[in-house]
């Protein structure tokens, strides 16, 4: 049992409300006078590593953690305010609603601290929390109480009651279901009804003439604006709910001096907004099962395209219920829509037009996709592939984690030098740096040379494979070089690494290899060289495509950064083929994603110092 009878069999805290850059061992030196932890977690995001904005401290003593819940809540860490409670492991408890109270209309001073302390004399708060956004309080809260008793207490009390010379209302908190069940009764049994289309000269006297046929009225109200002129819309308050129904039935489109009425029961505004919300999804929804599976997305178009020649171009598939190539200034964007009547269709033109030259560009053809959808695809690709790294111990890795927790020593540690004991190393991350919207992977630095550092049997192939590319090369009975990839390194061969790793991986490679590839790619690389083609890139093998793109790509990037011109060609080189041979015919175009390049290489600049080649 606890110590203060709340029975809580864990001395766990919940810490909220932290600031993004708010560490575990910011949280450590908070709260180790306090008595000693066990560990802190401070809970961030799978994929960016960024803090979700709360912790959880163990304590070894429940009493050292209701000390630290007592005299630490709210205090200010980096600015903001941190919000303690206790840590509830049981989701049943905290969804059960029972001690949770509502207060809403408070002044935009009460702050969480002002709350907790004002309600605090009604009994034991687990938590309190008044609801903020970016321009303040939104005027609303919520306090939970640790009893049943303890909320009714408050409610009595504080109900009507003037906060700051503002009169609050208290009410025990309601779920969202509850609060809709409540709705539709009561929408079931209205009374007040909403008139509006009226002309400008019609006052209350004119509206009462209207509807007093109906039943009796106990209220009538044509809303005005400041200088008193009708705003052409008013309210109707009869005394039942049937004679309401009657007039909304029998007035509603009814034609009045030339204009049709609108009459209807009388919303509040969330509940209209609400409303029409949950209408907007429906038909959202409705027409996404319309259109699911017909419906497909075409990107790389030719300036040439348009709505006419995209619908004529896929017709021999079936049936096009709409064509449209989407633009913006009259100028198309180079992708667009076309909706077939059947999924069958819609499969045929997929598998036909994909990849297929119209005008001068190669099609990709492929079923629309939600933005939604789409980005939780790409999330799941970036987690397998994260999954996949981990799962071969790549050592690059490491440099990207952070540790996940601090478990801390049973016995206390002078505050002046704290002892951490993590499942990781606990260093400075830098976060890695983001690619067009591609998952974050190493790059190698490109130079026209630089096929020379490829395995013809493993053109591209990830960093996360080199321990085991390297285990393989040691089995070739040739002359080997050991080649360390690491920091902007350059070699006696000319070869140039840019990868932010603390860590070093030795790739070995056979000297006639080195030779007929450095002979293929300098034989390659001149400045008479043809320009490239979707036909001649899609004649080639996969692993050739990528560096003929590189042989004309680099050169261009020289001319406009020639001291990051293999770095930055490597980064371009990580995005898809079509669009990179847009790039190689729009100078624009090109000049662009250099500059973004440019930008996150700055960003996240390497701090290691270089390293020598091994002998």
């Amino acid at each position: 049992m606890h110590p203060s009878g709340r029975g809580y069999p864990m001395a766990s805290l919940y810490v909220g409300d932290l600031h993004a850059d708010v560490t575990e061992s910011m949280l450590y030196e908070k709260f180790l006078p306090a008595g000693p932890i066990l560990s802190i977690r401070v809970c961030r995001d799978v994929a960016t590593r960024r803090s979700l904005g709360y912790a959880y401290i163990n304590f070894q003593q429940p009493a050292d953690a209701e000390r630290a819940l007592d005299t630490m809540n709210f205090d200010v860490i980096k600015g903001q305010p941190i919000r303690i409670m206790w840590s509830q492991r049981d989701p049943g408890l905290r969804r059960s609603g029972v001690g949770n109270i509502f207060i809403k209309n408070l002044e935009d001073s009460i702050d969480n601290k002002a709350l907790y302390d004002t309600f605090s004399a009604f009994g034991n708060i687990l938590s309190c929390k008044v609801v903020c956004d970016e321009c303040g309080s939104r005027g609303f809260g919520f306090v939970h109480f640790e009893t049943h008793e303890s909320a009714q207490k408050a409610i009595r009390t504080m109900n009507g009651m003037l906060l700051n010379d503002r009169k609050v209302f208290v009410g025990h908190f309601k779920s969202r279901r509850d609060r809709d069940v409540e709705l539709r009764t009561r929408a079931m049994e209205f009374t007040n009804i909403y008139v509006k289309n009226l002309q400008v000269d019609v006052d209350e006297r004119g509206l009462q003439d209207l509807f007093s046929s109906f039943g009796k009225l106990l209220s009538v109200k044509v809303m005005r604006d400041d200088s008193g002129h009708s705003r052409g819309f008013g309210f109707v308050n009869f005394e039942k709910h049937e004679e309401a129904q009657k007039a909304v039935v029998d007035m509603n489109g009814k034609e009045v001096s030339g204009r049709l009425l609108y009459v209807g029961r009388a919303q509040k505004r969330m509940e209209r907004h609400n409303e029409l919300k949950r209408k907007f999804e429906q038909i959202k929804q409705e027409r996404m099962n319309r259109y699911q599976g017909v419906n497909l997305y075409v990107k790389n178009l030719d300036d040439s395209i348009d709505d006419e020649k995209l619908r004529k171009e896929f017709s021999p598939y079936g049936v096009i219920t709409s064509a449209k190539v989407m633009t913006e200034g009259g100028h198309s964007k180079g992708f667009g829509f076309v909706c077939f009547s059947s999924p069958e269709e819609a499969t045929k033109a997929v598998t036909e037009m994909n990849g297929r030259i119209i005008g001068t560009k190669p099609l990709y053809v492929a079923l629309a996709q939600r933005k939604e959808e789409r980005r939780a695809i790409l999330s799941n690709q970036y987690m397998q592939r994260v999954s996949t790294l981990r799962a071969l111990g790549n050592p690059l890795l490491g440099s990207f984690q952070q540790p996940t927790n601090y478990f801390l020593p049973a016995v206390p540690q002078p505050p002046a030098r704290p002892a951490y004991y993590g499942s990781g190393p606990i260093t400075p991350i830098r976060p890695a740096p983001r690619w067009t919207a591609q998952p974050p992977r190493p790059s190698i630095a490109y130079s026209p040379a630089a096929s020379m550092v490829r395995l013809p049997a493993t053109p591209r192939r990830p960093l996360a494979h080199l321990s085991t590319v390297k285990q393989a090369s040691t089995q070739v009975p040739h002359t080997q070089r050991v080649v360390n990839i690491g920091t902007q390194t350059t070699g006696p061969e000319g070869v140039e690494g840019a990868i932010p790793s603390r860590q070093l991986l030795s790739y070995k490679y056979s000297s006639t290899v080195l030779t007929s590839q450095r002979v293929r790619a300098l034989s390659l690389a001149h400045p008479g060289q043809e320009p490239l083609t979707a036909s001649m890139l899609a004649a080639a093998l996969p692993h050739e495509q990528k560096q003929m793109i590189g042989e004309r790509l680099y050169p261009l990037v020289e001319r406009v950064h020639a001291q990051l011109a293999g770095k930055i060609t490597g980064m371009l080189l990580e995005i898809d083929n079509s669009d990179l041979l847009l790039m190689l015919e729009s100078p624009e175009s090109l000049h662009a994603k250099i500059e973004e390049a440019v930008a996150v290489l700055q960003a996240h600049r390497p701090t290691e110092q270089p390293t020598e080649y091994l002998d």
